[in-house]
């Protein structure tokens, strides 16, 4: 029986796919896989039992992935799982930079005991004015499952839309609507585009991407919108910019002392994918990838090793085996299974970066001695046996 462990609450729909031979610990010592969503993992100890981990959203910044590659510990996300929350947030979000309806709603709880708030609704009602997003141009730093979803949306509400990303993955593509102009630099959404929303990872090459710099080259009166991750903007060169009047509105999910309550920022409690259908569709996904690697050995949508799918094992047996990316590591793998005597009926190797995956599909069980040699090769980090 499997053993599974959740550090924060997963939706049930998503749990009631684990069969009867899964069970459910409250020792995360006990188990073989974790399901996570925001709880910090950089300070645990990792069992060395656990072969997975799966994230039930898409980023991994609270997963300590490079020394979960180390122990070849699976690390799984669930891109675009939650893209259309997120997606209705950022609309949400644009809408509420261009009209202040905050402020207006604010106003009438203000003044809501007065006998003539009707009248003197309709002589306020000028100071919340605003304008409307149809005809304007949004720029979209980031054409994955999000931005590609925000992109149609607001091109179906009559925006002049321009999407940047130079790695835009072949699916995406195809899913874009015709309308979108297609940028081939970011200077281009900063000095065209009356609103702008990132929908990029957090990385060494993006953090504090929105800095001075780009400001600078922005239209006066730019809306800014950020749901992916609060590192990406240079908060500081932010605040300049919304002095000036460089920046309008900023919009983002994530609270901090730098934002929160400023004037000219609208700031949301991570709301992003924080709704029933988010949590359920993340879940669901990050259950299936986990039941698939733990039964079957096969990985999809992996941060951290290849995807790899041979489906079910129709062999005697099956052994998966986590490793670093480096030369003669098969060579020496299938010396160990021929001098036990073990053909091989099946196996493919990938790689990703710094490390690989192994899955051999064998005509005869493996021996527990010839599995310690195996686990014994120099830069193999995990060794386990599916069938």
């Amino acid at each position: 029986m499997f053993q599974y462990h959740c550090l924060n609450p997963i939706a049930e729909k998503g749990l009631s796919l684990f069969g009867n031979e899964y069970g459910k610990t409250e020792k995360v010592t006990d188990c073989d896989a974790i399901l996570v969503r925001s709880a910090k993992m950089h300070d645990m100890k990792l069992p060395e039992n656990i072969c997975a981990i799966a994230r039930a959203g898409a980023g991994v910044n609270n997963i300590p992935v490079k020394e979960c590659s180390e122990k070849g510990i699976v690390v799984f996300n669930t891109p675009g799982a939650n893209a259309n929350g997120v997606k209705e947030l950022v609309l949400a979000g644009m809408l509420l930079a261009s009209r202040d309806i905050v402020g207006g709603i604010q106003w009438v709880k203000e003044e809501k005991d007065k006998e003539d708030i009707d009248k003197l609704a309709e002589k306020q009602k000028k100071q919340f004015a605003g304008c409307e997003i149809s005809g304007k141009k949004l720029g979209i730093i980031g054409l994955g499952a999000i931005g590609a979803m925000v992109a149609n949306a607001a091109s179906g509400l009559g925006m002049d839309v321009y999407g940047y990303d130079p790695y835009i993955s072949i699916d995406a593509a195809w899913n874009l609507s015709r309308t979108i102009h297609h940028s081939k630099t970011l200077d281009e959404i900063y000095s065209q585009c009356d609103y702008i929303t990132i929908h990029v990872p957090l990385l060494d090459s993006t953090k504090k991407m929105i800095n001075k710099e780009a400001f600078q080259k922005m239209k006066d009166g730019v809306v800014l919108l950020n749901f992916a991750r609060d590192l990406l903007v240079d908060e500081e060169a932010l605040i300049e910019a919304l002095e000036e009047g460089k920046v309008k509105k900023y919009v983002t999910d994530f609270a901090n002392p730098t934002v929160a309550g400023r004037e000219g920022i609208l700031v949301t409690p991570h709301l992003g994918a924080s709704t029933e259908e988010s949590e359920e569709n993340c879940a669901v996904m990050a259950v299936k990838e986990l039941k698939d690697f733990l039964e079957n050995g096969n990985i999809k949508n992996s941060v951290n090793f290849p995807n790899c799918d041979m489906g079910k094992c129709v062999a005697v047996g099956r052994i998966a085996i986590t490793h670093r990316n480096i030369p003669n590591m098969i060579s020496q793998v299938t010396k160990v299974l021929g001098s036990e005597g073990i053909n091989i009926a099946d196996m493919t190797n990938k790689s990703k970066g710094e490390f690989a995956y192994t899955l051999l599909d064998l005509e005869s069980t493996a021996s527990k001695e010839a599995l310690a040699e195996l686990k014994s090769i120099d830069g193999v980090a995990k060794v386990r046996v599916i069938k």
